[in-house]
């Protein structure tokens, strides 16, 4: 099944006048087969789109999980000389040392929030992706760790855990001064579960930045991060 499209703003919130409008996708859900004690926001990768994942989400052995696949905005994307396709925020390059789309990344963290939002309360809350989509996964973990959009805006759902699929960690270079600026996000950091997954063979997202994506986790107090290696 699917839900509608959504209207969000790069403010982390719903449209506002004045703001830009972001025209996010059909959303699928994937509901839990067995007793319901998790739910997992998955978002695809750049120029996907969340039907796909979503097929391959239901044929997995895990009953007690739903699952939902959201399908970011069609946008120019600089990285393609501003061709438009489905991206969570707009990239020029992978690089650690290229600029972030701040705006376009908390438009996609407020709008994963809100899908999170109504769920049950004794339900278990986590976001995953695969490449653009685990570094919004990993931006959406870094938002809930200080508490905060980069904006300034609230974070408002507790996450249990965090996945990331050849993937980066982006707006890494602030990532340890800010957790180590309160106690709060020290604390949160330490108790989230974060799991990344990378091939060394990839030819898209480098091998070298999921590995030193897990290694500024764990230098910035996401202690309880595991990086798996895979051959392909």
């Amino acid at each position: 099944m699917h839900r509608g499209s959504s209207s969000y703003t790069a403010s982390g919130g719903r449209s506002a006048a004045g703001a830009r409008r972001v025209e996010y996708g059909r959303t699928y859900v994937v509901k839990a087969k067995g007793r319901h004690q998790a739910t997992i926001v998955w978002l695809h990768g750049l120029g996907d789109n969340g039907s796909s994942w979503s097929q391959l989400l239901e044929a997995l052995p895990l009953p007690n999980i739903k699952w939902i696949c959201p399908t970011a905005p069609t946008r120019p994307v600089a990285m393609f000389g501003g061709f438009p396709c489905t991206s969570w925020f707009d990239i020029g390059e992978i690089s650690e040392d290229g600029p972030d789309d701040v705006e376009g990344m908390d438009a996609s963290a407020a709008h994963i929030a809100n899908l999170l939002s109504s769920e049950p309360s004794d339900v278990k809350l986590g976001i995953g992706g695969f490449s653009m989509g685990a570094a919004t996964a990993l931006y959406s973990a870094a938002c809930f760790t200080y508490g905060k959009y980069g904006n300034g805006s609230v974070y408002p759902i507790n996450l249990s855990a965090v996945v990331g699929l050849s993937g980066w960690l982006p707006c890494s270079r602030s990532l340890k001064t800010k957790v180590e600026s309160s106690q709060d996000a020290a604390r949160r950091a330490v108790s989230l579960p974060v799991l990344l997954c990378h091939g060394r063979g990839d030819g898209v997202v480098p091998y070298k930045h999921g590995e030193r994506s897990a290694e500024v986790l764990r230098m910035s107090g996401f202690q309880n991060t595991m990086f798996k290696t895979f051959n392909a």
